[in-house]
């Protein structure tokens, strides 16, 4: 079973270097490609997590070198259920890109770049997942962030290579202050093994302990967007296509909450920072929920969403107790799913209407019902409406904020309420305007079939009839989610067990250790 952990990594590398030899040709083939790759990945997903829930954690050291010298890949519960969820959510973004214009510009590009860029992004967040030691967690983000450079700039409009400037600059600060981190880390340790780092952290003096967690800390909140390092998101994303605006807001800010819980459950359990995390949640929430009250663009609106729901995920994580770690879990994998279809949904908006803008928008309750329900249902999950699982994972963290029952877990109890409130107004406000009051345009303009429409962004190619793949592609996102609501008992089950196994911890460091002999 070892042998299949680093599979997810290998496949879609091997499928991106396979398609830059095809060339620009042969696109049928690239999409071909794409789908078998991201769906063996799925599969090899599914068995490791079958795997590792009743086996506990599976270790594969690259090379057959043991720990520390070799880079080991841990498959525990935790990092094999994000690898479900993130390839059941980027094999339907993949689906869904292929009816896109997006993925139909490629032919105008010197190189088939959009299916090589987006695996490569692919295998750098199966990496991150996987990954056992803190210098490969780096070349991780690194992999994921190439990938996504090329994807957010793709086209060379004018706005989107402003944003791609902007969240560039982001990552290259970002990974700047990780290779500060880990040269601290390893000065002081000797080795870059997240096992054998829990276990000589313990040794070192607390100045130094903490030096080297507020800096890691500060590097995932970045790539998280953690209130105060989130003004770059709301500005980067939405000039992005659907596809990659879905994969990005979905997945990619979940790869740095990923890490965020392993820091503090494995590295630092218990460590002084709780308190810091707890007002960084509270504030993420609220100026979030704030910034998406406010805005008059779908897009801006789901990104300002995105801000504040990731706050819901640290609260988690900071509570630092299995129930709030458990919360977190299945937080984090509603949002993943209810996100991605969220911007799947808006980009049949666009590719129906040519816009996203709130007051330009109305009738489409009439005049495009499917996008229609594809749009209330995950909007009511995200608002945390009963019984979806939206409001699953918001009672899991609020009843481990009123067990841990101190001051401050309680306040963030309450503004976990208020966000979900204000998350509710934002989505019913845009519901409103968009789907039931007049068309703001005449029918003529917005019903016209496969005609072209200048924008700042570039042309967006507008249809009354929808390609299939793209609708199918959102409904089954839209299903798997509702599907996190059928499945409560069992999926609520393992996200208990994992941050169980997270915080015990001796699963995770006998494995490693088990494996070095």
């Amino acid at each position: 079973m070892e042998a299949l952990i680093p599979v997810p990594v290998l496949l879609p590398l091997l499928a991106a270097a396979l398609k830059l030899a095809i060339g620009a040709r042969l696109r049928r083939l690239h999409a071909l490609i794409s789908l078998a790759t991201l769906a063996a990945m799925l599969v090899v997903s599914v068995i490791l997590l079958v795997a590792a829930d009743s086996g506990g954690p599976l270790v594969a050291c690259v090379g057959g070198w043991p720990a520390p010298t070799g880079i080991c890949l841990v498959a525990d519960r935790l990092s094999t259920l994000m690898l479900v969820v993130s390839s059941a959510v980027t094999l339907c973004v993949m689906l869904y890109s292929q009816a896109n214009a997006y993925a139909d510009q490629e032919h105008l590009a010197p190189l088939s770049i959009f299916h090589p860029a987006y695996l490569i992004m692919v295998a750098g967040v199966a990496d991150a997942f996987l990954s056992g030691d803190l210098f490969n967690l780096f070349v991780a983000f690194e992999m994921l962030l190439g990938g996504s450079y090329v994807l957010l700039t793709f086209g060379g409009t004018l706005p989107r290579i402003r944003a791609g400037a902007t969240y560039t600059v982001m990552g290259l600060a970002s990974s700047m202050l990780f290779l500060i981190a880990l040269a601290i880390a390893y000065a002081a340790t000797g080795t870059l093994s997240m096992a054998q780092l829990a276990e000589r952290f313990a040794g070192l003096p607390e100045h130094l302990k903490l030096l080297v967690e507020l800096t890691l800390l500060l590097v995932f909140a970045i790539k998280a967007a953690v209130f105060p390092m989130s003004a770059w998101l709301p500005d980067s994303y939405p000039t992005a296509p659907a596809p990659a605006t879905a994969v990005f807001a979905g997945l990619l800010t979940k790869v740095g909450i990923y890490a965020i819980i392993r820091l503090e459950a494995l590295l630092f359990p218990g460590g002084p920072v709780s308190t810091i995390l707890m007002w960084a949640a509270l504030a993420t929430m609220l100026v979030g929920v704030a910034g998406a009250v406010a805005q008059t663009d779908i897009k801006r609106m789901l990104s300002f969403t995105l801000v504040s729901h990731i706050g819901y995920m640290v609260y988690g994580v900071a509570l630092s107790s299995v129930p709030g770690m458990a919360g977190a879990v299945m937080y984090v994998v509603h949002h993943i799913t209810v996100q991605t279809s969220l911007f799947l949904v808006t980009g049949l908006i666009e590719r129906r209407t040519g816009t996203t803008s709130i007051d330009r928008l109305g009738g489409l309750m009439r005049l495009a019902p499917l996008i229609a329900v594809l749009f209330f249902i995950p909007a009511m999950n995200l608002s945390g409406i009963p019984p979806m699982s939206g409001f699953l994972g918001k009672l899991l963290l609020i009843q481990a904020g009123v067990a841990d029952g101190g001051p401050l877990a309680l306040t963030l109890v309450a503004g976990s309420l208020l966000t979900s409130l204000l998350t509710l107004y934002a989505v019913a406000k845009t519901w409103g305007k968009a789907f039931w009051r007049a068309p703001q345009t005449a029918p003529a303009e917005v019903t016209v079939l496969e005609s072209e429409e200048s924008s700042e962004e570039g042309a967006i190619r507008t249809s009354a009839r929808l390609p299939g793949p793209m609708v199918g592609a959102t409904a089954a996102l839209v299903a798997l989610a509702l599907s996190y609501t059928v499945l409560a008992g069992p999926l609520s089950a393992l996200a208990g067990r994992a941050a169980g196994e997270l915080m015990a911890r001796r699963p995770y460091l006998d494995a490693v250790a088990g494996s070095s002999r």
